[in-house]
């Protein structure tokens, strides 16, 4: 028998059904799911050290758990000493298990230990459905060994969904507990 994540199983088994009746959906196919989590580690100080970037690689495989592409500059601008093809920076795009996993270990573990936490954002939509927010550290991250950084780097993360509204992708992420900072004067 093959592993389900738990985040997985709360979905199909809760957050689901409380979609369809909020949002009345008559085909199931429309319930809103995860599709996506995107990680991307920009390294600004790639242009002066080319090693900064694979630092950044093996961290990136480390809190993604699969291997990260390389990012390489598009085009050249000497005003930044960018040269075309230059290295800065990593992205993985996670799906399946591995995605639900990750978003499992961001909601209970990671963004608890952010410093001064008070949630995410609930603004960060992008008006279809996504949300992304941005760390400003790795080290929040268990995986990481804080001996070994050299340089604190931060990441963005993009939860892609197949929500056709910021509602229906918030309703999404909140029945898996993502932490929204709601204000006193809201809801």
């Amino acid at each position: 028998m093959s592993y389900v994540p738990r985040l997985k199983t709360v979905y199909e088994k809760e957050v689901r059904d409380s979609l369809q009746k909020e949002f009345s959906y008559s085909n199931v196919m429309e319930i809103p799911k995860l599709e996506k989590i995107v990680l991307n580690m920009g390294v600004g100080q790639a242009v002066n050290d080319t090693k900064k970037v694979k630092k950044a690689l093996a961290e990136m495989t480390l809190i993604a758990g699969q291997a990260p592409v390389t990012t390489r500059a598009k085009k050249s601008i000497a005003g930044f000493k960018v040269r075309e093809n230059m290295p800065l920076g990593c992205k993985v795009t996670l799906r399946g298990a591995r995605m639900y996993e990750f978003l499992d270990r961001l909601i209970q573990i990671a963004l608890p230990r952010v410093r001064d936490f008070r949630g995410v954002n609930d603004k960060s939509f992008d008006g279809r459905g996504n949300y992304a927010l941005g760390l400003k550290e790795q080290l929040v991250f268990t995986e990481i060994n804080y001996d070994d950084v050299d340089d604190i780097r931060g990441m963005d993360i993009i939860i892609c969904t197949t929500a056709k509204t910021d509602k229906e992708a918030h309703a999404l992420l909140t029945g898996f507990q993502m932490p929204f900072a709601s204000k006193a004067g809201d809801k």
